[in-house]
């Protein structure tokens, strides 16, 4: 599972620590590709109906795939003195 996390990092698909409204599926592929990601929702919706019986797979699949945006520390707290 670690090298599909790896992979999609390397791509840009991560699912971003904001912006989120269930599993911020939505907002790394939109993030990807440069779009809204209201707009990115709004397809994944049409796609979603227009492909019967995929609904219940697609999400849950594409959120256990894609990595979580891993946080950005500048640099590490210093020791405790």
């Amino acid at each position: 599972m670690n090298a599909v996390h790896e992979s999609l990092s390397r791509q840009g698909l991560t699912r971003p620590r904001e912006g989120r409204i269930l599993g911020g599926v939505c907002a790394g592929l939109a993030r990807r590709f440069g779009i809204d990601a209201w707009l990115a929702r709004l397809l994944f919706v049409v796609v979603l109906l227009a492909i019967p019986g995929s609904q219940l797979l697609v999400y849950p699949i594409l959120w256990i795939l894609m990595p979580s945006e891993k946080p950005a520390y500048a640099t590490p707290y210093p020791p405790a003195a």
